[in-house]
């Protein structure tokens, strides 16, 4: 009976050591995948975050852009304006008459010289000036 009491006991502890080694298998495979998990997780959070500020800074760079382009629209806008007014005959008229002092075909241009006029008043204040002196 001493004997099978031996055998049972050594059969325990083979099946003990046999379920340590198995847990030790275990516990480490755990761990390795714990670790392996614990970087992925890292490496989904940078991700995450270089794909925020990538967001971040393409729609800065749409808002400028876009309000480049709409000021460009708008100076377009005024230009084409601006060379319907030149273009039409009307406005041709006044250039020449204002700027270039010119006269239609049956109107006479009188030209008013103010130079001579404001030289008169120099003088004489010049001289109320020297008088008073």
């Amino acid at each position: 009976m001493a004997e099978n009491q031996d055998r049972t006991n050594t059969g325990e502890e083979t099946n003990i050591k046999a379920s340590a080694k198995s847990k030790a298998k275990t516990g480490f495979y755990y761990s390795f995948l714990t670790l392996v998990l614990l970087l992925c997780l890292i490496q989904i959070g940078f991700g995450a975050i270089l794909n925020i500020s990538k967001t971040i800074s393409y729609r800065a760079k749409i808002s400028t852009l876009s309000k480049i382009r709409d000021n460009a629209e708008n100076q377009n806008l005024e230009l084409k304006e601006n060379i319907k007014l030149f273009s039409s005959t009307s406005s041709l008229e006044g250039i020449a008459r204002n700027n270039l002092k010119m006269a239609g075909e049956d109107e006479v241009l009188v030209l008013i010289n103010n130079t001579q006029s404001q030289n008169t008043n120099n003088k004489k204040k010049n001289n109320k000036k020297d008088k008073k002196k």
